[in-house]
């Protein structure tokens, strides 16, 4: 194991702007404003102008953060979105992922991207299905997580039940940092429990300088004769019973993923959402040591490091270009500059690497810890590539699951085989779908987690390849990857199972079990077999067969 290169000292140029930097990704189940408040963000960094509004689930004005056409005519977030912006001194970057279940493979390698997560709740709804499994990814890493609770504008859940249900199906402890006056049509604005400070909510205005107000306490006589006597009584109530229930709120903890900041709003009234980016600016964690496969990387030593996080082909149509996008996870990243791609074992360089705001982008010649660059890729890069300045290590923790729908590829059009082919690998080394070939024949297997994917997939090819595709359902329970220590042992199961396995696209082998119980008899008369459900078996840190 290679001992770590000295670290920069404190006041470099490199520990400036490590300090100045933050990186995090907003989460939700779908429909939940996830989209509308990375929008309300980047309009108080000033990246951006004018908002889309998404009503009804069909977005009126398109999404800055929704780039592919797919998602603007469907209204939801279906690939990463990648934007930087400045606000209170810092640079903060920001990734935009989608809500649906389909895609949520892209939303968990996000999450290996980012020091911290804001997590968005729709107050009527209150945690959904999809929320839990994104927060069992964050609490694997003990990632740090606000939660910005949404849509309280509308006739919602009691704030006390909302708040006992994230602690008790996120498994974390929550500490509210705004408190609602009134719900739905009685919703008068938000009271700052650690200012004493009441915020005015007025619909469908421009937010002015009369609308924040402070006070001593909740108490306070000219505070009754703001929301009149009985909604004053009972936030005086409840704010006594939150400051007795709930402990005060610990950065440190915070940032150990241990307690998650709570704060109640609307984004589509752009309410609520400054009091949330002024405390990710104050408490958020600036970029963090991240683990390889060698020892764990500071963010502030000297040398670069980094990983490829998501790969998306065509982000721009009339170009056909394809672009990995890179964590930077130390040292500074230097266009033109030679870097190790160490799964390759070669030296790459970039003369355009770019910096995104959703679908603009610009060229940049210096990147630092935190930040998420766009390079393009000529098919060099698959998701977790390393890049380093010589050092052989992998960066740890790019998870990948076994798919759930598997159906095979039909070409429509035989004179736009080459074109098939082209998008279907291109399209699946995004990480939205599994790609398996099968022979004879070299029959194409589709696998992924929803059946939105195919719709997507399909649409994709058609659009940005100029071929036209069909899929069939194959009656696929589970894919799992093989090995054995004794290569006859593998040797003996494919030909015992020749109807049933498969290479993905690195030439591992696949099997395809037909339901739960034919798994388990292959595993019991195979036993020098290993069956995983992990594609990245072969990484450290892995997971173990099943």
């Amino acid at each position: 194991m290679s001992a770590p290169p000295a670290l920069a000292a404190s006041s470099s140029t490199l520990a400036r702007e490590v300090a100045k930097r933050r990186t995090f990704a907003i989460i939700s189940h779908p429909d939940a404003g996830k989209t509308t408040l990375t929008e309300k963000f980047l309009l108080f960094g000033g990246a951006i102008q004018t908002a889309g509004a998404v009503k009804s689930n069909k977005i009126k004005k398109g999404a800055t953060s929704d780039f592919m056409d797919i998602e603007r005519q469907r209204g939801i977030s279906v690939a990463t979105s990648v934007m930087s912006f400045e606000y209170a001194d810092l640079l903060i970057n920001l990734l935009d992922t989608p809500g649906h279940k389909d895609f949520a493979e892209d939303t968990y390698r996000t999450l290996t991207a980012v020091d911290s997560v804001v997590l968005v709740i729709d107050c009527v709804k209150g945690v959904e299905e999809q929320t839990e499994r994104l927060m069992e990814v964050c609490r694997m890493r003990n990632t740090p997580v606000m939660i910005f609770i949404n849509k309280l504008d509308r006739e919602g859940r009691d704030p006390f039940d909302l708040l006992d249900e994230l602690e008790e199906k996120l498994s974390i402890q929550v500490r509210p940092q705004t408190w609602p006056v009134g719900m739905g049509a009685r919703f008068q604005g938000v009271w700052d429990l650690d200012q004493s400070r009441f915020l005015h909510f007025r619909p469908g205005q421009q937010r002015r300088s009369e609308d924040l107000v402070s006070f001593s306490d909740p108490a306070d006589p000219e505070l009754f004769a703001v929301l009149g006597e009985d909604p004053a009584q009972t936030l005086r109530e409840e704010a006594e019973l939150i400051e007795g229930v709930y402990d005060p709120l610990d950065i440190e903890q915070y940032r150990a993923g241990k307690l998650a900041p709570v704060f109640f709003g609307s984004a589509l009234n752009n309410f609520g959402v400054q009091e949330l980016l002024d405390a990710f600016t104050r408490i958020a964690p600036p970029p963090q040591p991240r683990p390889t496969d060698q020892r764990e990387v500071a963010p502030l030593e000297k040398v670069f490091t980094g990983f490829v996080f998501k790969i998306h082909a065509n982000i721009d149509p009339k170009h056909r270009d394809r672009i990995a996008f890179l964590r930077v996870c130390s040292g500074e990243f230097e266009r033109n500059t030679f870097y190790q791609h160490t799964r390759l074992e070669k030296k790459v360089r970039f003369s355009n690497p770019y910096a995104f705001l959703a679908r603009s982008k610009e060229v940049v010649d210096h990147a630092w810890p935190g930040d998420v660059i766009g390079l393009y890729d000529t098919g060099n890069f698959k998701i977790g590539d390393t890049l380093t300045e010589g050092e052989a290590l992998q960066y740890r923790g790019i998870p990948s699951f076994s798919p759930e729908i598997f159906r095979e590829v039909v070409n429509r059009d035989p004179m736009k085989s080459k074109q098939l082919d082209k998008g279907i690998r291109q399209l699946t080394e995004e990480g939205v779908a599994q790609l398996f070939i099968k022979e004879p024949g070299s029959k194409k297997i589709v696998g992924t987690v929803g059946e939105l994917q195919f719709d997507v997939i399909r649409y994709r090819l058609e659009h940005e390849y100029g071929a036209k595709c069909e899929f069939v359902h194959l009656p696929i329970h589970k894919a799992c990857w093989l090995t054995a220590e004794k290569e006859e042992d593998l040797e003996a199961f494919l030909r015992y199972k020749s109807n049933d396995v498969a290479q993905d696209k690195d030439g591992n082998w696949v099997y395809f079990a037909e339901s739960a119980w034919v798994l388990n008899v292959s595993r019991e008369k195979h036993p020098g077999v290993a069956f995983h459900e992990n594609s990245e078996f072969k990484t450290a840190g892995a997971e173990e067969p099943v």
